[in-house]
């Protein structure tokens, strides 16, 4: 039989001392990254689990199973693959401890689908849920029923804040509308018109940030009869014929907030009329496409949020909330600005 890799056979494979391997295990300073990498290249090479990691599968091996239940709106492009991907790490991180994770994802925005799908996973066995789904009273009693239960709940990008959830992982949403309204009034010189598009109303991230948006403006002395709201549901053609119906009613219109995705379809309205240069656009997230709208200039800023971690994040509260009892801590996503001139900075 093979004997189990050793720290002196760590140490030896990477060319130091024991001293420096055990430095490396227990993350302390003064070690040359350079170095630190070697021995984590050796670790692995042999297989070397150290006696803290050997202990930790263990003490997670013992554990009971635990199932969390993650329920996602039936938004596709940018948000769909980056949170999918942080859920997907996550799980990838559970999977050692027993944790199984459900992931349902609505086809329409009804309530009743959102509270049908949340049940059915209650139904298999599901201990905790990460929620993203329309701000409607069933799904609100819902949350509060699981909650009085014991079962917690965590909402993400955009809150049930009336539901009594755990907590919420995302943007201080309000506040980016805030700060979005401060940046295209600036742009338009504090003069209109102008539109803002929300995806659907129905969805709490949505509705914050249209209202701090309107909020915002009328602080800066903005009319509010220069505003037009419209939704658009995240679709490119919706959107796309919103802007253009905006165009032809306001001839003269300055400048357009997207509260929600499909920028593209915004942007290609505003270049089929040709007024690329004279209408300004602030938006939220950033993509590729973004990208590109922005070096071109058809986008003048963006808010960007980690959606990736609004993905992750709230699957791992929920494990420390039921097996430590950790209550999660405070605090919410920082709002940056993004623009041509920090885009790739």
């Amino acid at each position: 039989m093979e004997s189990k890799p050793t720290i002196q056979m760590v140490a030896e494979l990477a060319g130091v001392s024991r001293g420096t391997v055990d430095r490396v295990l227990n993350d302390r300073p003064h070690v040359n990254e350079a170095v630190r990498q070697r021995v984590l290249a050796a670790m692995r090479e042999l297989g070397y689990v150290s006696p803290r990691e050997a202990y930790r599968r263990q003490a997670e091996a013992a554990l009971r199973p635990l199932t969390l239940g993650v329920l996602l709106p039936n938004w596709e492009g940018q948000f769909r693959a980056e949170v999918t991907q942080g859920v997907r790490q996550a799980c990838e991180e559970l999977e050692e401890s027993r944790v199984r994770v459900l992931v349902r994802r609505c086809e329409t925005d009804l309530p009743q689908e959102a509270a049908e799908l949340l049940e059915a996973m209650r139904g298999e066995g599901a201990q905790g849920f990460s929620i993203c789904a329309v701000n409607d009273p069933a799904i609100r009693d819902w949350i509060a029923a699981r909650m009085a239960e014991g079962i917690p709940c965590v909402t993400f990008n955009s809150d049930l804040p009336e539901s009594g959830r755990l907590c919420f992982i995302g943007q201080s949403i309000r506040q980016a509308g805030r700060v979005a309204a401060g940046l295209l009034c600036k742009c338009v010189s504090g003069r209109g018109p102008i539109l803002a598009t929300a995806g659907n109303l129905k969805f709490d991230g949505h509705r914050q940030r249209l209202d701090g948006f309107r909020e915002r403006l009328g602080e800066l002395g903005f009319p509010a009869e220069q505003v037009m709201i419209r939704e658009t549901f995240n679709d490119y053609e919706t959107t796309l014929r919103t802007v253009e119906e905006a165009l032809a009613e306001e001839p003269e219109l300055r400048g357009v907030y997207m509260a929600n995705l499909s920028v593209s379809g915004c942007c290609a309205a505003i270049a089929r009329a040709g007024k690329t240069s004279r209408v300004h656009v602030v938006c939220h997230d950033v993509n590729e496409s973004v990208r590109q709208l922005i070096r071109s200039g058809a986008v003048d800023f963006t808010i960007p949020q980690d959606l990736r971690r609004q993905g992750y994040a709230p699957l791992l509260l929920l494990r420390d909330q039921l097996r430590k009892n950790r209550p999660p801590a405070p605090g919410q996503q920082q709002i940056h600005i993004l623009c041509a001139e920090n885009l790739d900075g």
